[in-house]
């Protein structure tokens, strides 16, 4: 009896235990979605609450793709022209042309003879015309009349100005330069004018305690005036003065 009754016990309690446990299991599983279903509208509702970094990163378009290369320039064939001219001549040719051009030069008109004009003149000349036409007649011409233009000065040497020489003065031998025992010789370079006197001289070569008095009697000489076609023209030239003390 007392087994019976322990029997019934479990039979109860196991039945009121399974019952229990399936209301509890079904509780749990709304309690669960409710709270999966708050997590899930609570970002959507709030959006200050995301992280904006990470928004404006899905937000940024992508960056274009880079413009392509541009196209390579094209290669221009440069056609290279043989010509038998080499530096203004005519070179030799290294083969033997197949085909020979033959140049036909135009014939030359006639001479005019019978109609009064010259061989080789234009026409509409006059009878009695110059050889090469009106060309030929103006460098004739030209050429008769062109006047002859002296040349304004003329280089000479030395030798040849001495001998239109008139009046050569001896220049003075310096004390300072006697005492010191300096001889020598002073090279000047002078132009004689048309007239004959010493213009532009100046020293080229000579002691400096001599040059002085050579230049003081050279600017004292006076020369023939020098007849070039009969005009009297400048002449430059140089002077040498000599300073011997045996003298």
């Amino acid at each position: 009896m007392e087994a019976m009754m322990f029997q019934d016990s479990l039979f109860e309690s196991g039945g009121r235990l399974k019952t229990k446990r399936v209301w509890t299991t079904l509780l749990s599983v709304v309690m669960q979605a409710f709270l999966i279903g708050i997590m899930i509208l609570i970002p959507l509702i709030y959006t200050e609450a995301l992280p904006k970094q990470q928004l404006l990163t899905f937000l940024v378009a992508p960056s274009p793709p880079p413009p392509p290369p541009p196209p390579a320039p094209a290669v221009q064939a440069v056609k290279v022209v043989q010509t038998d001219i080499e530096n203004g001549r005519l070179r030799t040719p290294d083969r033997i042309p197949q085909k020979v051009a033959m140049i036909k030069e135009e014939e030359a008109p006639p001479p005019v003879s019978n109609m009064g004009g010259v061989v080789g003149g234009v026409p509409g000349g006059i009878p009695g015309g110059q050889m090469g036409g009106v060309l030929g007649g103006i460098l004739s011409s030209s050429s008769m009349t062109a006047p002859k233009i002296a040349p304004q000065r003329v280089r000479l040497s030395q030798g040849v100005t001495e001998g239109n020489l008139l009046n050569k003065v001896t220049p003075l031998y310096p004390d300072i330069a006697k005492r010191a025992r300096i001889q020598g010789t002073v090279v000047l370079q002078a132009v004689i004018s048309k007239q004959g006197t010493i213009e532009n001289l100046r020293v080229m070569s000579g002691h400096p305690m001599l040059t002085q008095s050579a230049l003081d009697a050279v600017r004292q000489w006076r020369y023939r005036p020098y007849l070039l076609n009969g005009e009297p023209v400048e002449v430059e030239t140089q002077i040498t003065v000599n300073f011997n003390l045996a003298s």
